[in-house]
């Protein structure tokens, strides 16, 4: 029953850790967004320049991962696979909640988190009913032989 757990819970989960280890600071708010963004390293590439990853980029990066995971699972026509587009779909709610009310919520980071959750929930469905549709399909068209 594991499995039916989103992946996509996985950056919520570290990216409210970010923000709230940055509003519980003394920076409020304005220190955790700039915790996002501040580099957590720099890679030299061959321009010359240095490439700044940020906590906010390597967030980005994991769910990004997860979501290619993430429509791999929806391809499955298990059981399971219901209650995970279920608990998908109640991750994308609370995510929306959590960008439109929350303020350290309300940044590109979280909104292209919240993007990939709704792409997940749609590509969950939309694989559901196509798989649907091609079971009726066949079951209706091997009927009729005689």
């Amino acid at each position: 029953m594991l499995i039916a757990i989103p992946l996509l819970f996985i950056p919520v989960v570290i990216y409210s850790l970010v923000i709230l280890t940055g509003v519980a600071g003394s920076g409020g708010i304005a220190a955790a967004e700039q915790a996002l963004t501040d580099p957590l390293f720099s890679i030299p590439m061959v321009s010359g320049t240095g490439w700044s990853v940020g906590s906010g980029d390597l967030i980005l990066f994991l769910a990004l991962i997860l979501l290619f995971f993430e429509l791999l699972k929806s391809t499955s026509s298990q059981k399971v696979a219901i209650v995970n587009h279920a608990l998908s779909m109640i991750l994308f709610v609370f995510c929306l909640v959590a960008f439109l009310l929350f303020k350290g919520f309300a940044t590109s980071t979280f909104f292209l988190i919240l993007t990939m959750i709704m792409l997940d929930v749609l590509a969950g469905f939309i694989v559901t009913i196509i798989s649907a549709r091609k079971d009726l399909d066949f079951g209706g068209g091997g009927s009729s032989g005689s």
